[in-house]
């Protein structure tokens, strides 16, 4: 392995407080500092009193392709790389993705400094089930490819994390609600942790109409996976029977049925046990 290391350095999402203790000392040490925007690195260093001692470069979207091997070849020349975006953890809708796979390749140590997560707290705060769970980053811009993604998460039982930028935020609100049924249950973050913090939450219909009137700042979206349709129990007890029949075992019939439909898997097997087949 290459004697040197990327180290992908979550920061602040609003707060700059909320830095971990390790940024400051990241920041100060490493040989290259890759920033998505050096001046926000440079506001962000000034509020950690810090000085980068490393070369400072810029790493964004539209130079990484170009960049990455530059900086593949310090890694593995043995500096310390370091990586951080405007916000949050590199790599996570933000550059570094790329070079971390490049790392990989030319099998370079990458660790990371963990830090503030908009997700997790747009999670925490949202009201919403938190115990499954899956982040889609931001939707297509282009309406038709907006209309094909939410379709093919209409069924998606987990609760659901978006990013989204204000200014479409009523738009894919009233996509959402359309995908989705406009009662589904969500929450607009906003701000989080900044001085205007705002956690707005409803159904998604009157979510859209609230964003109609102009909505500002970062956001974070938060919508409740789909409930699953209520099966009546007497109809599935054929179905599992012949899956028996056939080999399977009949506990695990039965939370492969519970699982899909809702129902107890207590409940179906006791059903099953107390009306064995009759022939």
């Amino acid at each position: 392995m290459s004697g040197g290391v990327l180290v992908l350095a979550a920061t602040p999402i609003g707060d700059p407080r909320d830095a971990a203790p390790r940024l400051a000392e990241e920041l100060r040490l490493a040989d290259v500092v890759a920033a998505e925007d050096t001046r926000r690195l440079r506001r962000l260093c000034q509020a950690l009193d810090v000085v980068p001692t490393g070369r400072v470069l810029s790493y964004h979207e539209h130079n990484e392709a170009q960049r990455t091997p530059e900086l593949v070849d310090r890694l593995t020349s043995g500096d310390r790389v370091v990586v951080v975006t405007d916000a949050g953890m590199p790599s996570v809708s933000d550059p570094g993705y790329r070079l971390v796979s490049a790392a990989v390749e030319a099998d370079v140590r990458v660790t990371c400094v963990p830090g503030p997560s908009a997700v997790l707290m747009a999670l925490a705060v949202s009201g919403m089930p938190v115990d499954r769970f899956c982040f889609e980053g931001f939707l297509p811009r282009r309406p038709g490819a907006r209309t094909s993604a939410l379709a093919g998460l209409a069924a998606e039982r987990r609760t659901m994390v978006f990013f989204e930028a204000p200014h479409r935020l009523e738009r894919t609100l009233t996509a959402m609600g359309e995908a989705f049924g406009g009662q589904r249950p969500a929450a607009v973050c906003r701000e989080l942790t900044k001085t205007y913090e705002e956690v707005r939450r409803g159904p998604l219909a009157e979510l859209a109409a609230w964003a109609g009137d102009g909505v500002r700042g970062e956001v974070t979206v938060v919508v409740a996976g789909a409930t699953p349709p209520v099966a009546d129990l007497a109809s599935q007890l054929g179905g599992i029977r012949e899956r028996v029949a056939a080999g399977e075992r009949l506990k695990d019939v039965c939370a492969d049925v519970a699982e899909a439909t809702g129902l107890s898997r207590k409940a179906l097997y006791d059903a099953v046990v107390a009306r064995p087949t009759t022939g």
